[in-house]
């Protein structure tokens, strides 16, 4: 098999879970899709010398995401609603996988780069403290701090948007041991 085609049957497999965490990185689909394309790139052009090529395109795009966000041309770059975007999704996608898509998105939005690329690495791609220290080249502890504050810091913005959408359901019936029931999860 040539390079073209080692490739490109890699990218076919990879894309659909380097989509979803180039959006989420970016925190819009269509910047999180020039990120993959501009990873995409790269890559080809370093595609004999790359070992490892998911860990290679995950610690790309993180690295990407924070790079445009720090640029000066896009710092100041007023992002689109989320509702936006619903216009310009797949048609083949259920409305509801569509809405919680984007209110992932505006969730995730306002996190730092750094913490955003922790949470999506972490929670939303699965992977272990020690795999994001490797893939984001910091420390495990970093991870865990950086993980710590994302968080905290969504979990102050959540009880805004539940308070918003009504009473919650009464939870009080769940079949929970007793001890972990007197656990306050919110400050874990």
């Amino acid at each position: 098999m040539n390079r073209e085609e080692h490739f490109t049957s890699w990218a076919h497999e990879a894309t659909p879970q380097l989509r979803r965490i180039a959006r989420l990185l970016a925190g819009d689909f269509h910047i999180g899709e020039d990120l993959l394309q501009d990873v995409y790139a790269k890559m080809y052009a370093r595609w004999p010398r790359i070992q490892d090529p998911s860990a290679y395109a995950r610690r790309a795009l993180a690295n990407a995401a924070a790079s445009r966000w720090r640029s000066r041309s896009h710092r100041h770059e007023a992002v689109r609603d989320v509702d936006d975007h619903l216009a310009g999704a797949e048609p083949s996608q259920p409305l509801l996988e569509l809405e919680q898509r984007a209110d992932l998105l505006a969730v995730l939005r306002p996190l730092p780069p750094r913490q955003r690329a922790v949470i999506v690495l972490r929670y939303l791609d699965d992977r272990s403290d020690e795999q994001v220290a490797d893939l984001l080249d910091i420390s495990v502890g970093t991870v865990k701090s950086q993980a710590s504050r994302a968080l905290a810091r969504l979990r102050q913005a959540l009880p805004d948007r539940t308070a918003a959408e009504g009473p919650q359901p009464d939870r009080s019936s769940l079949h929970t041991p007793a001890s972990a029931s007197s656990v306050d999860w919110t400050r874990s």
